[in-house]
């Protein structure tokens, strides 16, 4: 790992990603710093009202705020991806049934996944969010291709059912969006400009 050099090294001593999520992890080491993961315990469920975007940057600030009461001097991430379609909130569908109710119903349409990214000092309480939005067409989905996906991959703690970064692929018509990593789960290109801010430059 590279060496980081931080304006207020004083006062911070760690990175924390506040997530379980492997593939986070895997994003996150794509930027070659040091850091320690730690899982948030927070209620996840959607407010009345409240917009896919909303929703995403409450919970990933919710997740920073958890992690950071562990962590008194450290920069602590936060992510949250909601996805939507057609006005509907498509979480993580948690079983076999769920995850092809939702795949039936995205098939040959297109869904916006909103992906929130915090950057929390957990010494100077200062917060940096941003919100995310990232378009996936799918492609049209044959009962059959559902059954042989879920059999291979079992995206159940995915929202939308269908993981991108893996045989999810073929299910997908295209996609457009700022930073292709945001629809993994976690949105490099803004980070990067929120690690710049607190002193840390990658490269």
């Amino acid at each position: 790992m590279q060496k980081i050099i931080l304006k207020t090294k004083k006062n911070i001593s760690t990175i924390v990603l506040g997530s379980s999520s492997i593939y986070r992890q895997e994003l996150l080491r794509r930027l070659q710093i040091p850091f320690e993961t730690f899982s948030p315990e927070i209620d996840e469920s959607v407010l009345p009202n409240e917009t896919p975007a909303e929703t995403a940057k409450r919970l990933s600030e919710a997740k920073a705020r958890f992690v950071a009461k562990q962590y008194t001097r450290a920069l602590v991430i936060g992510s949250d991806q909601v996805a939507v379609y057609n006005g509907t909130h498509l979480g993580k569908p948690l079983n076999y049934s769920n995850a092809v109710k939702q795949l039936q119903l995205i098939s040959g349409n297109e869904v916006t996944f909103f992906t929130a990214l915090c950057l929390l000092n957990s010494h100077t309480n200062q917060l940096q969010s941003q919100v995310i939005p990232y378009h996936v067409k799918f492609r049209q989905i044959s009962d059959r291709q559902i059954k042989n996906y879920l059999s291979k991959e079992q995206p159940y703690h995915c929202a939308g059912s269908a993981k991108s970064e893996g045989l999810g692929i073929a299910l997908i018509e295209r996609m457009s969006g700022d930073d292709p990593n945001a629809l993994i789960g976690l949105p490099l290109i803004a980070l990067i400009n929120m690690l710049a801010n607190e002193g840390i430059e990658i490269i």
